[in-house]
């Protein structure tokens, strides 16, 4: 690693000292107030850390912290990462995460999808990973074709080595002016911002996994990765069993995304692989907290595609606890809520707590979903028989429901 210049080693460490401070009164992880510090100090502190180190960066809308965490994991196999892993994806979180490992040869970010550019620019990343694009807190970012055509021209013209999810339309569309791009068929189990064909507006046709505008030349590529159920294909047509530990298709998918991307740093599956196995949680996510003879798993679900998700890997045998908040990190606008088929839930015990309870409550009503109105979380588990019950929560509500039981990681 290259040494620092004077000011930004002032800058990044008394960036780790605010972030320890931070954590020692109890104020937060540090991971965000850490790099606020050093770049103000220094504004131009994530290109200085960034330089010399091999860097990948992990962008999309649902997935981004469990790839990180995953891609992490397979690179320790070739030396120190440095990486956000409490999911501080904006550019003060990059700092604190470069920051705290400032010797590591190795870095994996993960990117808020509006941030993306900018970061790429600044701090020249070799490999880029992205996953899907799906709305997502429409208060605060743009139109989801309108990120991918930023991520086109962030791309455009950068000898950036992309990775990404052939299955996904917009994220085709947003990777495809990269010099090089390997093509993963990770999945899209969520397909309803993607009918339309982001290059001339016309319509998609869909066989199966395929996809082709009917008006234009836009197709899928040809993918050199395929996930295919529970294992993975490689490029040289070898397929390898995705035995990970956290659940459902998703997650397979973000695994073979992580070992393409380990492929692009020169590590081979094989190494990898056992790395992967070995991540059972990602901050929280899939995590089972137990009180009174309550055995609560808890999964994160954002926006539409992530309640899919999570309903996919939830257990229809048993009760489920649902919170929704809409404070600033979770986006204000609960509108999403009618995009989520929520009769997928009828016939099991729900109960409905969080801050935009009586939001969800009215949602499942005209589902014909019948539920438990709750006034907190801790009223909904008491209502619980002993044994276990799944609890599905967006991100606010997901952090408060951990703090209650000490941050379980």
């Amino acid at each position: 690693m290259t040494q620092l210049p004077l000011r930004a080693l002032l800058a990044s460490a008394l960036g780790r000292s605010a972030a320890t401070l931070s954590r020692m009164t109890g104020r937060g992880d540090g991971s965000v107030i850490g790099g606020r510090v050093g770049l103000m100090l220094e504004p131009d502190l994530l290109r200085q850390l960034a330089r010399d180190r091999r860097l990948a960066l992990v962008s999309a809308t649902n997935g981004k912290t469990t790839t990180t965490r995953l891609i992490t994991s397979a690179l320790l196999e070739l030396g120190e990462v440095a990486t956000n892993a409490f999911g501080a994806n904006m550019p003060a979180g990059h700092v604190s995460a470069l920051s705290l490992h400032k010797d590591a040869p190795y870095g994996v970010l993960e990117v808020d999808e509006k941030y993306l550019p900018e970061v790429l620019d600044t701090t020249g990343a070799g490999v880029v990973c992205l996953m899907n694009l799906s709305r997502d807190q429409m208060d605060r970012a743009a139109e989801i074709w309108l990120l991918a055509q930023k991520w086109r021209r962030a791309l455009s013209g950068k000898p950036t080595h992309v990775i990404a999810n052939c299955d996904d339309p917009l994220v085709t569309w947003g990777a495809s002016t990269a010099a090089k791009v390997t093509w993963v068929a990770g999945g899209q189990r969520w397909k309803e911002d993607s009918w339309c064909c982001p290059e001339c507006g016309g319509p998609l046709d869909r066989k199966d996994a395929d996809w082709a505008c009917r008006e234009c030349t836009f197709h899928r590529p040809e993918p050199q990765w395929v996930l295919d159920d529970d294992a993975v294909i490689d490029p040289r047509g070898q397929r390898w069993l995705l035995d990970i530990q956290l659940p459902g298709l998703a997650n397979r998918s973000n695994a073979a995304m992580a070992l393409a991307v380990g492929e692009a740093f020169g590590l081979p599956v094989e190494r990898a692989l056992p790395r992967l196995r070995e991540v059972t949680s990602v901050a929280g996510r899939y995590t089972t907290v137990e009180r009174n003879g309550r055995h609560a798993r808890l999964l994160l679900a954002k926006n539409p595609a992530g309640w899919l998700e999570a309903f996919d890997v939830s257990d229809p045998q048993q009760p489920i606890i649902l919170s929704v908040n809409a404070q600033g990190p979770d986006g204000r606008d609960t509108s999403w809520l009618w995009d989520v088929d929520y009769r997928i839930l009828r016939g099991r015990p729900v109960f409905v707590t969080g801050q935009r309870r009586l939001d969800l409550a009215l949602r499942l009503d005209v589902a014909d979903v019948p539920f438990s109105l709750c006034a907190t979380f801790t009223e909904a588990l008491a209502m619980q028989p002993p044994g276990r019950v799944d609890v599905i929560a967006n991100y606010t509500a997901f952090q408060q429901i951990r703090s209650e039981f000490g941050r379980a990681v």
